[in-house]
């Protein structure tokens, strides 16, 4: 019997519950609540990456589905790593913000085929992989300014918003002012989309467990009831078609070994970069805040062992990108899970099987209006601002670089682009201060290799 008290016994001992002080039910009850929170991934990530992935044979709702599937397949496998290898509370799935870069801009802008930017997310997993079997963190971390480090966050957070309220049309183009407010008024998705965002923003600021997803059904269900009630035209509201249920990913899978033939080696490489930069303080920073929360750091601030988490990230980022998704992240949603009493690995344990039951709605999944799931970025793009109050504003050396390393990423429309406005405006600011010392000789080469791929690619040379 699963539930006899020896199988108690070695569960509590192999994740230390008394050393957490901690049981199965509050195991139980935290894993649930943090699946709730984070759940929205499943609709976001598939409708985010199908703007940019298209395969020969296949309709648009089949390839929703396949990346459903991968998002659902590569969280399970991360969050199991996390449960079972780091034994700590927190879930993992493929991360809000890279999706969008992978899409919107490596794919959609840069041109670059979906299958080769699925190899930068394999590399970038495998280097995060050599890096955390060695410890390497520490090292590499001096060697990115704080400022962008700090703003990268609340940058992430601007570009979601404006994706966000785009998809929800919103926000829509100008010829004179790039962009401006939509006809909100008459145009009935911005209209149920900013009725669905307001009820969500209710749900989130009363902390309702599953907030988010809650506000997505919500909407969808809003949509359809209005369709099928003759109220607006049959797929203004609603996808033109629902698709039928559909599992078979292998068009996806193995498809990043096909990108590595004519890779332009300078736009992969700041590629992969980009994907290892954000990723990896991403990672760093929720560890370390979430662990704050759940008072799992040492005297000196530090979490103890903090490779193990790391390793279950870049495990499930080389996996997700052998299956066909982009990188995955630990969610700062985690910390919902901790405050019902999650401390160990079970925690993550009962994530990974909720995702892995949540297969069988994939085909539900597939009927849900674009411009429901980009409420989710709305509401995550205006959690990550909080960032903003991690950047010393009053000093010139932190307001420059962090100023740009945020505003550069929406109004450019690319992530690595404010990280690199970061990365160049910081040495050249600290040595307008003669503060020489402070700047570390990779940030120089940092610098440079951002002024010679701008040169590269935005002078025409390619």
């Amino acid at each position: 019997m699963i539930d006899s008290p020896d199988n108690q016994s070695k569960v509590a001992s192999f994740f230390g519950y008394e050393e957490h002080g901690t049981d199965t039910k509050t195991e139980v009850i935290a894993g649930i609540t943090t699946f709730l929170t984070m759940s929205y991934i499943i609709v976001i990530n598939p409708a985010i990456l199908s703007e940019a992935i298209t395969i020969d044979g296949y309709s648009d709702g089949q390839v929703f589905q396949m990346i459903a599937i991968t998002t659902i397949l590569a969280a399970v496998v991360g969050t199991v790593v996390m449960a079972l290898y780091a034994n700590r509370p927190f879930g993992l799935a493929p991360g809000m913000g890279l999706n969008a870069y992978f899409a919107f801009t490596v794919v959609i802008t840069l041109g670059v085929p979906w299958q080769t930017a699925l190899a930068a997310v394999f590399v970038e997993g495998v280097i995060f992989m050599a890096m955390s079997s060695v410890g390497a963190r520490r090292y590499i971390i001096e060697f990115f300014p704080k400022p962008v480090k700090f703003a990268v966050g609340a940058g992430i957070g601007l570009f979601l918003l404006l994706l966000g309220l785009i998809e929800m049309n919103v926000a829509t183009a100008h010829d004179s002012t790039l962009v401006t407010l939509g006809n909100v008024a008459s145009d009935p998705v911005a209209l149920l989309s900013l009725l669905g965002l307001a009820f969500t923003l209710v749900l989130y600021s009363r902390d309702v467990t599953g907030s988010i997803i809650i506000g997505i059904l919500t909407t969808a269900l809003a949509g359809w009831g209005l369709t099928l009630a003759g109220v607006v035209n049959d797929g203004l509201l609603t996808p033109g078609s629902v698709p039928d249920p559909h599992f078979d990913i292998t068009p996806l899978v193995g498809a990043f070994i096909q990108g590595f033939q004519n890779i332009e080696p300078v736009t992969f490489a700041i590629v992969v970069f980009t994907f290892f930069f954000v990723d990896f303080f991403d990672t760093a920073g929720t560890l370390i805040g979430v662990s704050q929360f759940g008072g799992f750091l040492d005297d000196d601030g530090n979490l103890p062992e903090m490779e193990k988490p790391l390793m279950a990230d870049a495990v499930a980022t080389t996996f997700g990108a052998i299956i066909g998704t982009t990188t995955v992240t630990t969610y700062v949603e985690s910390s919902t899970g901790i405050e019902e009493g999650g401390r160990t690995g079970m925690t993550a344990l009962v994530v990974s099987l909720l995702f892995l039951l949540s297969l069988a709605v994939i085909p539900i999944v597939a009927a849900i209006p674009t411009y429901a799931s980009y409420l989710a970025l709305v509401v995550v793009g205006l959690i990550m601002l909080e960032g903003i109050t991690e950047v010393n504003w009053e000093e010139t050396d932190w307001l420059i670089p962090g100023g740009l390393t945020m505003v550069m990423m929406p109004l450019t429309a690319s992530i690595a682009t404010g990280i690199a406005a970061g990365i160049i405006s910081y040495p050249i600011v600290k040595t307008a201060q003669g503060e020489y010392g402070d700047i570390h000789l990779a940030q120089w080469i940092l610098a440079g290799a951002f002024v010679l791929y701008f040169y590269v690619t935005s002078g025409g040379v390619i």
